[in-house]
């Protein structure tokens, strides 16, 4: 086995941001892709905008639900079986989805079986990144994530050209065996050996919890003694716990709020899109080619916000960076109901795209720079997991908005608030946490310097920090024989 060291910031780093690449492209841009066939489902089922807008919030809510389990496979067994495994469900549930006969058959298998797939894959590629990458991690996860982009600028036209070919089930078979890649890219996830999260039993016995005395009593026992393993058992309950000790830290605290919001405010927008521009005359090539143009903008998002916040000027304020890509994306939703014609979707397809693509990038890097490398696999499950219910949720609800007031209007204003809300949160607490760090270090420096005067005649000494003993009685027997004379 390699010996543990350090990310080695490059060599075969960069063909895990190529395997995390292709899982993007994937899972996500093969998510989005789902939009396309809202129409042709609502059309061929018969039902309203809500019941149909159920397949992709079911999609996006198994894919973040079962994060933690695909993270939890990767760090106990292996992030190549999770990928592969992922891989062979999600290609199952699409393929299974070309037969379908109902819109609960639907929930079932594009839904549930396919989301479950993309879920083992997604947050194991992404945090294996993270294990590879430290100095360059922002640009490495602008690459990777790009494949999002990459992939809806691609497929987008491709889905609707097999949908007019082959109609919606030839289209749903053959991204089934697309999908199949996954496998693929799971088996170019070579697993890292690191300092931080490589631990032998001599290194254990070391950590800061296990108190002295019952180290040197472990030291002398055999490692098979019954001792030995009530005392491992104990251990490895504590280390479980303090793989999830992170949920406790305030700063994680307020991004996981942030990140709810932030997820219903987004997830809409990807399903109604095409069916607004529809709805407002555009063409279905025109509406698809929406989808695309926010696709490849959506890599520029991806790669110059990645580059930037890697600068020396930016790394300090990724924070910040991130929440004003949200709240650029809020404000370019709450102006969508007043664009009703293609040149003017246009304009909104590159902000949106290019904002969605810098948040989507700096999601895993603000998570690491919150929680630490070591922990970052089991908090990037959490943070996808807490997609899940607003991915489950805001669609619908979006959908029943449109059904009960005829417009799109309330559902995009929703949307928008509902980011602007993330990102104003996010800085709130940001601001506090400064402030507050300003008055601790204000109150550091008035007490941190005791100084003690004494005087003898005209001459004064100061005395700065503590003294020890020695000090403090040569003092003292000094001073008696000042006051003698």
């Amino acid at each position: 086995m390699a010996q543990p060291g350090s990310p080695p910031d490059g060599g075969w780093g960069w063909m895990i941001v190529a395997g995390c690449f292709l899982v993007t492209i994937c899972t996500r841009a093969v998510t989005r892709c789902i939009s396309i066939f809202f129409v042709e489902f609502q059309a061929y089922f018969g039902q309203d905008y809500a019941r149909t807008a159920w397949i992709h919030s079911i999609v996006d809510c198994a894919t973040m639900l079962c994060a933690p389990l695909g993270s939890l496979i990767s760090n106990h067994v292996s992030c190549q079986v999770g990928i592969m495994l992922g891989g062979l469900l999600a290609s199952a549930g699409l393929i299974l989805s070309s037969f379908a006969t109902s819109l609960e058959h639907l929930y079932l298998t594009l839904g549930v079986l396919t989301g479950l797939g993309f879920a083992l894959c997604y947050s194991p590629a992404i945090a294996m990144v993270g294990k590879y990458f430290n100095k360059r991690k922002a640009l490495a996860y602008g690459i990777a994530m790009s494949g999002s982009g990459i992939g809806t600028f691609i497929l987008a036209p491709v889905v609707q050209l097999l949908i007019e070919q082959f109609s919606w089930r030839g289209a749903l078979l053959i991204l089934g065996g697309f999908v199949l890649n996954l496998c693929v890219c799971g088996a170019l996830m070579r697993p890292i050996a690191l300092k931080e999260d490589h631990k032998t039993a001599p290194e254990v016995l070391e950590q800061d919890y296990i108190p002295e005395a019952q180290k040197r009593d472990l030291k002398r026992v055999s490692l098979c003694s019954p001792l030995m393993k009530a005392w491992s058992h104990k251990c490895l309950c504590y280390c479980s716990w303090k793989e999830y000790d992170f949920l406790l830290m305030p700063g994680f605290m307020v991004l996981a709020v942030s990140v709810l919001f932030m997820a219903y405010g987004c997830s809409p927008l990807f399903v109604y899109l095409v069916p607004y521009a529809l709805s407002v005359g555009v063409s279905h090539h025109q509406a698809a080619f929406l989808m695309s143009i926010l696709g490849v903008i959506d890599i520029i998002g991806n790669v110059t916000f990645g580059w930037l916040t890697d600068t020396r000027c930016l790394k300090k304020h990724r924070h910040f960076c991130y929440l004003f890509a949200v709240g650029m994306d809020g404000l370019c939703c709450l102006f969508l109901p007043v664009l009703q014609n293609f040149p003017s979707l246009v304009p909104f397809s590159f902000m949106f795209g290019y904002f969605d693509g810098a948040y989507v990038t700096l999601i895993p890097v603000v998570t690491a720079d919150v929680v630490g490398t070591s922990s970052l696999s089991s908090a990037l499950g959490v943070v996808y997991f807490l997609h899940a219910v607003p991915y489950l949720v805001s669609p619908p609800v979006a959908g029943w908005l449109v059904d009960t007031t005829g417009s799109y209007t309330a559902s995009f204003l929703l949307c928008g608030f509902s980011m602007i809300f993330s990102s104003t949160l996010l800085c709130f607490a940001r601001l506090a946490k400064k402030i507050k760090r300003m008055h601790l270090r204000s109150l550091t420096t008035d007490t941190g310097m005791k100084q003690h005067i004494w005087t003898n005649g005209a001459i004064a000494y100061s005395v700065a920090a503590e003294l020890d003993k020695k000090d403090i009685e040569f003092l003292a027997v000094d001073a008696k024989s000042y006051s003698s004379r």
